[in-house]
């Protein structure tokens, strides 16, 4: 009987979900983008059909894939799978993690991948802790981070890893999600919903390269939709639906410099629409 509760309990967490979540492949060959790395013979993709992971930095902007290819790779491999954030964590956690992968090692012979999501925010002595597990394997380390690492991170770590720089998604890898996003009876499938043209370019070029974006932009137009009984999705209730535009600038990290560069270039250049 507590099957059946523990079931209804995981089917309404999944219901409750974000879009975005629900829509993560489980599976590399599931996995929309980033074919420079995870393509039949890019480094990366190879390392994980061969169950032969090494440490990584995944060094790219957000929804670009970082976080579900950890966790691919560790179901991939048959890997423990341990997941920390370093905005809460800290030593502690990672001793804790230390011992459980020390544990699984000696007592299952298994691998653990140590996903640690916005490593950047680690200062040095917590750094510092990674290094001997990561250098005498006993954790598998990789860290998902939206800045610079060659900013953030110290350098005895930095050598010990392999820096992987994730792209923004290109317009077909986008359209191909939201797509399978709204066929999916994981995603919208069940609604039986349409996408216009013109609102699906909308999301397309305005959303960065950012699947979570789109997906997040698309859910919403989608509820709307639900709720005023169309089931086709025009460029109106998206508008609607979204409130805002996004716009991708930070100000101490690298956009700040982009932005910088491209208004240098475009006085230098005397053209003033070439920013």
């Amino acid at each position: 009987m507590q099957d059946l509760f523990e079931q209804d309990s995981a089917e309404n967490r999944r219901l409750i979900m974000p879009l975005a979540s629900r829509m993560r492949p489980l599976a590399l060959d599931d996995f929309i983008g980033q074919e420079h790395l995870v393509g039949k013979r890019a480094p990366l993709g190879t390392a994980i059909r061969s169950d032969r992971l090494w440490p990584v930095i995944l060094w790219g902007p957000p929804g670009t894939g970082k976080t579900t290819l950890a966790a691919i790779a560790a179901r991939t491999t048959k890997s423990c799978f341990i997941s920390i954030s370093a905005v809460m964590a800290g030593v502690k956690d990672i001793r804790k993690a230390v011992t459980a992968a020390a544990e699984e090692q000696k007592l299952y012979k298994r691998h653990t991948l140590l996903f640690i999501d916005e490593i950047h925010r680690f200062n040095k002595s917590q750094q510092d802790a990674l290094l001997p597990h990561v250098e005498d394997g006993t954790v598998i380390l990789w860290g998902a981070t939206t800045e610079n690492p060659y900013f953030y991170l110290i350098h005895p770590l930095l050598s010990r890893l392999r820096v992987l720089k994730l792209d923004p998604l290109s317009p077909d890898e986008l359209r191909r999600i939201l797509v399978a996003a709204l066929d999916n009876t994981a995603g919208l499938g069940d609604l039986m919903l349409t996408l216009e043209e013109d609102a699906q370019n909308f999301i397309v070029q305005r959303c960065n390269g950012d699947a979570r974006t789109a997906l997040n932009w698309l859910e919403a137009a989608a509820e709307l939709a639900f709720i005023e009984n169309f089931r086709n999705i025009k460029l109106e209730i998206l508008e609607r639906a979204m409130l805002q535009r996004q716009v991708q600038y930070d100000r101490t990290a690298d956009h700040h410099y982009h932005t910088i560069s491209a208004f240098i270039k475009s006085i230098r250049g005397s053209d003033p629409d070439g920013a």
